[in-house]
């Protein structure tokens, strides 16, 4: 396993993560023994670095992860762990009744990371007024670091300049090869101020992997209205999937390690989070370091990526609603 900083703290964490959506309703692993079966396998390729959020599962990915990593016999300051708390929970008093709840699901007396999960749209809570109830849990020990999750620039710079002491240190964001919005503000600002960016949905949520061919994809999880497997995007996406079959030819590399791994070349601060249900999977996402894609197949995979144009309104502009 490779490893790299957290932000600007001085922690060591992997260069892939793990991360814990799939232990929910959403993508189905609502079995504990087999999410404890994929939390083992990621502790034994030396995975140190483990990602959640109080949505998932409505607190059922933190229960899983903070008993499987208890029961695996992890040393707790050898492990770095990320919750976040959503956009509707970050009036002051729900910050601090929300942490506890978090803290009481995992079985620790703090979480290293807590990232806001997005911006509260919905109520209109003051950015200041959660950015110092955060900041707050950082002095009373509760939290060892902030983090914000998928939030603009604008608006990042607005929490920041709320704290007093602490800085942010991680940036959750949306990013892989075939999504690439991230790179045009949020991946330069992350590695100007040396930020983490946790890499969520890295492999596009399956997409990159080589496993679901066009005209036969049928999920009965999250993925059944995503927009990238649609079949006006998905037969864009077929084309750089070949690629990364090709490409992963010449080092003996699945296209998922591939596509994980150019990531990882593309930026320093980069931390892909790819989520795993099973152990088998858990090997594929860490055969994804330990090795270097040349430059010129990093610019072949650049260059057919960038001409992708995903389509996310697709769903809605093909629906026709009848008045009866």
């Amino acid at each position: 396993m490779e490893y790299t900083e957290l932000g600007r703290t001085g922690v060591k964490v992997s260069r892939i993560g793990l991360g814990a959506w799939q232990f929910s309703e959403a993508w189905g692993l609502t079995d504990y023994r087999a999410a404890r079966a994929v939390v083992e396998r990621a502790l034994s390729h030396g995975i140190n670095f483990f990602d959640t959020a109080m949505v998932y599962g409505l607190g059922m990915s933190e229960t899983f992860l903070g008993g499987a990593l208890r029961e695996a016999g992890a040393k707790r300051d050898e492990i770095v762990v990320s919750t976040k708390i959503p956009g509707e929970f970050l009036n002051p008093g729900d910050v601090f009744r929300a942490i506890e709840k978090s803290l009481k699901n995992l079985g620790f007396d703090y979480v290293d990371v807590l990232l806001a999960h997005w911006p509260p749209c919905w109520h209109n809570f003051p950015t200041c007024e959660y950015a110092r109830a955060m900041e707050k849990l950082v002095h009373l020990g509760k939290v060892n670091y902030l983090g914000l999750s998928d939030y603009p620039v604008e608006l990042v710079e607005s929490f920041r300049s709320c704290l007093a002491r602490e800085d942010v240190q991680v940036l959750q964001l949306r990013y892989n090869l075939a999504e690439r919005w991230a790179e045009k503000a949020h991946i330069p600002y992350a590695e100007k101020y040396k930020m983490t960016v946790q890499a969520w949905s890295p492999i596009a949520k399956g997409a990159l992997t080589g496993k679901y061919e066009p005209g036969k994809l049928e999920f009965q999880d999250v993925r059944s209205r995503e927009p990238i497997f649609h079949p006006e995007n998905y037969s864009k996406v077929w084309e750089l999937v070949k690629l990364l079959r090709q490409v992963g030819e010449k080092y003996g590399k699945k296209p998922v390690q591939v596509a994980l791994n150019w990531l990882v070349v593309s930026s320093p601060v980069v931390i892909p989070i790819p989520g795993a249900k099973s152990p088998e999977q858990v090997d594929d996402i860490v055969g994804a370091v330990g090795w270097r894609l040349s430059y010129s197949d990093w610019k072949l995979l650049e260059e057919a990526s960038r001409r992708l144009e995903i389509s996310y309104s697709v769903l809605y502009v093909e629906k026709e609603t009848k008045i009866k």
